[in-house]
């Protein structure tokens, strides 16, 4: 049986088959399953799961306008952020912002990661991770 984590967005989307194509064949998610009388899909990339569906006025908070899913971002983990960048450049897709190593600070530690942003079709803002660990952080000067 198919293990559900405890929190998957559900992302609507203009065309479910756009939208599969840019997840499945460009950033290399993997199908988990799907309704296509519903237009509706799971999807999966290492530990993330997504749903997508093609708007269909049941799910609706509001008038959607593009870019979607304005004010949020999706911080996606991968292993190998290279292969994956590659993957993308290789199917001549925008990158939004380019790789770059980032350190945040989470108490008394700095949690480093390479990170790059996509938007989706939709407009939805991606953030493709991979994880640097950890380092101790300097309080006097704010620096690792």
């Amino acid at each position: 049986m198919f293990k559900f984590n405890g929190l998957i967005p559900e992302m609507s989307v203009l065309n479910i088959e756009k939208s599969l194509h840019f997840y499945l064949n460009i950033l290399l998610f993997k199908l988990e399953y799907e309704r296509k009388e519903d237009k509706f899909a799971l999807i999966s990339l290492n530990n993330s799961q997504i749903m997508i569906e093609e708007i269909n006025g049941y799910w609706e908070t509001g008038e959607l306008s593009y870019p979607f899913g304005r004010g949020i971002n999706f911080q996606i983990e991968v292993d190998n952020i290279y292969a994956l960048y590659k993957n993308i450049k290789k199917h001549d897709y925008p990158i939004k912002i380019d790789i770059e190593e980032n350190w945040y600070r989470a108490d008394d530690k700095l949690v480093g990661q390479k990170e790059f942003l996509v938007m989706d079709p939709d407009g939805y803002l991606l953030r493709f991770a991979q994880d640097l660990g950890e380092r101790e952080y300097n309080v006097q000067n704010s620096q690792p």
